[in-house]
């Protein structure tokens, strides 16, 4: 059969790549985007398949070989995940097979897809904004149930549609206020009047919800890094393994036991907490432990909030603050008062310190534990029961955060000026700051960073 191969005047190339994961499965997938799908696939499997119904059928190469036998599916434009003609070839999950299926693929037009490159395709063709492509990657790397929820919430729009009727808010709010522009003999009459500030209160109380939502979707998709330290032999190492709850670290008497930092992630009621164990911080003539020291040092400099493990019948030695002078003025600390179970009076109970927050529990037996897990939640104002949850990445904050940022802007000027031109420009620098978020208004670099750390295939 003459297929052609793709001509250099296509206005849009076709795509190829395998959807599945690297190495060997029960499936594995070849998927096909753009204008050659179908005449890849009559050409692949002899004939066009039926939209949207499966079929068992042999896969040929361009001499009629037999590649593999197993699924076609044909989803034509514009009713596929791109919006454009859409082939899938579900085989046997082998490299080999895999790897012959994309050449014969390729070798009929199509070229290799780009990371991310068919999510990019869906949010240019209108099939997704580009918070729910987004969400797509979220939906992959997600490590608890709640954040797969919050990334369901996300790819089917529920954070899109917050967004959006913000926007719609403003830019309400903007034609009244353009429209006084437009009349100057009764612009400053028509700015005092009490809806101006009535809207911009009501559009500025909803975008902090919605921050606030966004920070809590953050946080089930990026966590917290969290750095464990304090001196050799305080439990640091026994800390991390009850975190985990599992052995991890090496656990003796013998003090710097850790000689390297010890990274794992693990999650609280779907919080995802990065976290590390460091080497114990001391004068060393031991050139390996000192290497371990400098490395202790960077995790702390890199750390969200800091657990500092210390022996509650040591207390706070010299040592111990010396080590705490050396903790960056902006990250949180929490002391952790360590081997409580050596004392038959001492219990595990919450208090403040001269650090702050300190808690006094047993690494070793688990007793307290309870308190940290809160505590921890706690210090990132992390709430496990909110329903209808969005996932949001740091992106979002920024944006929404220039959003308020222009919005006081603006508040000012109205109360200092009443000067129209200056609140409709603030406004409209608040609109744009929202619509980047969905990619309403898309700075040019910004899709090509986004879609570049996705998945091949997807």
């Amino acid at each position: 059969m003459d297929v052609r191969p793709l001509f250099e005047c296509e206005k849009v190339e076709t795509i190829a790549a395998v959807a599945t994961p690297s190495g060997r499965g029960g499936v594995g997938i070849v998927r096909v985007s753009g204008p050659l799908a179908g005449q890849i696939a009559r050409a692949t499997v002899g004939h066009l398949p039926v939209p949207r119904a499966a079929e068992y059928l042999a896969f040929l190469d361009t001499q009629n070989r037999v590649i593999d036998r197993g699924i076609a599916l044909y989803f034509p434009a514009p009713h596929s995940f791109t919006g454009e003609d859409i082939l899938e070839l579900q085989g046997h999950g082998g490299p080999v097979v895999m790897d012959l299926l994309l050449q014969q693929v390729v070798g009929l037009g199509a070229r290799i897809a780009r990371p991310g490159e068919f999510s990019e395709r869906a949010f240019l063709n209108g099939k997704l904004d580009l918070v729910q492509a987004e969400a797509i990657a979220d939906l992959i790397s997600c490590n608890s149930e709640q954040a797969l929820r919050g990334a369901l919430q996300t790819f089917h729009g529920e954070f899109s549609k917050q967004v959006g009727a913000l926007v719609q808010r403003l830019i309400e709010l903007r034609s009244y206020v353009e429209s006084a522009i437009d009349f100057p003999t009764d612009e400053i009459d028509f700015l005092d009047d009490e809806r101006v500030t009535e809207k911009l209160d009501r559009i500025e109380k909803r975008l902090a919800s919605i921050r606030q939502s966004a920070q809590q979707g953050a946080l089930l998709r990026d966590g917290m890094q969290i750095a464990i330290v304090g001196q050799p032999n305080a439990g640091k190492s026994s800390l991390i393994n009850l975190l985990a709850r599992k052995n991890l670290a090496i656990v003796t008497e013998i003090p710097g036991t850790t000689r390297d930092a010890l990274h794992e992630q693990i999650n609280i009621d779907g919080l995802p907490l990065h976290v590390v164990d460091t080497a114990g911080l001391r004068e060393s003539d031991d050139v390996v432990e000192r290497h371990g020291i400098a490395r202790t040092l960077d995790e702390i400099q890199r750390a969200d909030h800091i657990l500092l493990v210390v022996e509650e019948r040591a207390g706070f030695s010299k040592a111990t603050r010396e080590i705490a002078r050396g903790f960056p003025s902006d990250t949180s600390v929490t002391v952790i008062r360590n081997k409580i179970d050596l004392f038959e009076t001492v219990s595990p109970r919450f208090e403040q310190g001269e650090l702050g927050s300190e808690i006094y529990m047993s690494a070793k037996s688990g007793d307290g534990l309870a308190l940290l897990q809160n505590h921890l939640k706690k210090c990132v104002g992390y709430n496990d029961g909110s329903e209808g949850q969005f996932m949001a990445r740091r992106r979002h904050l920024t944006l929404l955060e220039q959003a308020a940022h222009h919005l006081s802007s603006g508040r000012e000027v109205l109360s200092s000026t009443v000067a129209g031109e200056l609140l409709a420009e603030d406004l409209r620098l608040a609109q744009n700051s929202l619509s980047e978020i969905t990619g309403e208004y898309t700075p040019d670099d910004l899709l090509g960073d986004i879609f570049s750390t996705f998945c091949i295939g997807k």
